[in-house]
């Protein structure tokens, strides 16, 4: 697919209108690719579109820095590193070319390749961002160091919006790797999880382990040879890599289903954990899909008991999207959020009531 490049700075009109809401009070909803609109309570505002601001700033291969305004498709910065043998670890969504750079770290959504890469948080090392009193301010910058006090560019990844609007981030990026593999497994869900777990051990080069359909698929990354001889370890059947392009893509046919969807983040290494419905196990069984219409409660409270939290990805009237945190985090949430938005514009309530 060729991706167009388009170049195109217009924070002045994004400051003008959030100095304008900032003025009467007006919330704001924030959107870019409108790719990641079901995450989240709705929000009622007018909106604010960033699409229009978009371009790669900068881009040094021998830095291993790209720094790129927020509107820029993600599909757009893929092509400028893949062109240069470079790639952006941890593997976000593009959602069929819609999503955006600063959705992206607003969202902090991250592909199979995340446990053994980094979220999108652990690659951002700099924004511009306009806070909710119109300032447009510039936190971190395009080396990584250690930051005394609050690390803000960070904070704003998985923020959905709701601390300021990114309008430029700068991303330390990676070589691709020298030699690739995809192989495919027929086993039952047990056997997988303890095969994975002995791969763990003998550090075999996996950068992405899902299982479903009573098939466990690992994908190799690294030198030749390592690679090589891992494929040799683990056997099984060699697939090209569009199985992993369609789980990170939420194309596989298991995303079909029209129950809600929910995502399960759990610890490394957790036990199987019985689910009521239909499950996908990615990041080597951290991350667990689940298709069900079973209460949210019950699902939360599944699990809570396994040691992580569940998040609905599908709008319900009975359901919050994200776990509800304890009173002592979402004080400290609350007492951030008036920092950088004293007036409440931007996304209120998306990630939940008060912020």
């Amino acid at each position: 697919m060729l991706i167009e490049a388009v170049s195109m700075d217009d924070s002045e009109r994004l400051v003008t209108e959030v100095s304008q809401a900032w003025a009467s009070g007006t919330p704001l909803k924030i959107r870019g690719g409108n790719s990641k609109a079901v995450l989240g309570r709705p929000v009622q505002g007018t909106p604010i579109d960033t699409r229009s601001h978009r371009g790669v700033v900068s881009y040094d291969p021998t830095e291993l820095v790209i720094t790129a305004r927020a509107g820029t498709p993600v599909a757009e910065l893929n092509a400028a590193l893949d062109a240069a043998g470079q790639m952006l670890p941890c593997e976000p969504p593009t959602f069929d070319g819609t999503a955006t750079v600063g959705g992206m770290v607003a969202a902090g959504l991250a592909g199979p390749r995340r446990p053994w890469s980094g979220s999108v948080r652990d690659f951002v090392l700099g924004c511009r961002v306009i806070t909710g009193q119109a300032k447009h301010l510039r936190f971190g910058g395009e080396v990584m160091k250690n930051v005394a006090g609050y690390d803000v560019s960070r904070l704003l990844a998985g923020s959905f919006g709701c601390l300021g609007l990114i309008t430029e981030v700068s991303l330390k990026v990676l070589p691709k790797p020298r030699a690739v593999g995809s192989l495919m497994l027929e086993l039952d869900a047990g056997e997988a999880l303890r095969e994975l777990s002995a791969w763990r051990r003998a550090a075999l080069p996996i950068s992405g382990a899902a299982y479903v359909d009573g098939h466990l698929h690992v994908r190799l990354e690294g030198g030749m040879g390592s690679v090589a001889s891992a494929v040799d370890r683990i056997g099984g059947k060699q697939l090209d890599l569009q199985f992993w392009d369609a789980l990170r893509e939420h194309r596989l046919a298991f995303f079909d289903d029209p129950r809600p969807l929910w995502r399960l983040s759990l610890p490394n290494a957790s036990p199987l954990t019985s689910l009521p419905g239909d499950t996908l196990l990615d990041w080597a069984g951290a991350q667990r899909w689940l298709k069900s219409d079973a209460p949210a409660a019950t699902i939360r409270q599944i699990a809570r008991a396994a040691g992580g939290h569940a998040t609905c990805f599908t709008p319900r009237a009975d359901a919050e999207p994200f776990t509800p945190l304890p009173e002592a985090l979402l004080r400290f949430h609350q007492q951030l959020k008036q920092q950088l938005d004293p007036r409440g514009l931007f996304n209120p309530g998306r990630l939940y009531a008060g912020l």
